[in-house]
């Protein structure tokens, strides 16, 4: 399992700094596709402190963002979550939260970490409609794309 979950978290780091290359290579400063890309970060932060029991992190989770600010976002997330995952051997424990709703909840941290993945995949595709609504050129993001590159099959 934590092999799976290395992956996948090498994988969602590898796309969010794709997604952000592409923002600052094309001098994207369109308010919506910053704030989406901040919201996958400030998301990926939230559940991070969650998972290591601190109080929540000070960021917006709708904030304002700069690509600049995204990049040192996005490095500071991907090496702690990678660095959690690293030291940590029990994926089933339970794990009770209270959502930004204020409902009680409990799922076990595999089933978070998954869900921090595919929260971020989700909103990437966002970003990927938002650029091309804009005349910008979005990256490929997708999981096997990234497994090509690691195996060296394509070029990053």
């Amino acid at each position: 399992m934590k092999n799976y979950l290395l992956k996948l978290f090498q994988y969602n780091a590898w796309a969010n700094q794709r997604v952000i290359a592409c923002l600052q290579r094309q001098g994207v400063n369109h308010a919506k596709t910053l704030t989406t890309a901040g919201h996958i970060l400030a998301a990926q932060f939230v559940w991070l402190h969650r998972v290591k029991h601190l109080s929540p992190p000070e960021l917006k989770l709708w904030g304002d963002y700069t690509s600049d600010e995204l990049y040192t976002l996005s490095n500071t997330a991907d090496q702690q979550w990678l660095e959690y995952i690293e030291a940590t051997n029990n994926f089933q424990s339970e794990l009770r939260y209270t959502n930004l709703l204020g409902d009680a909840c409990v799922n076990t941290l595999e089933m978070i970490l998954i869900h921090v993945v595919n929260h971020s995949s989700y909103h990437r595709g966002q970003i990927t409609i938002l650029l091309r609504e804009q005349g910008y050129e979005p990256v490929n993001t997708d999981f096997i794309t990234y497994d090509r590159v690691v195996t060296g099959q394509l070029k990053n």
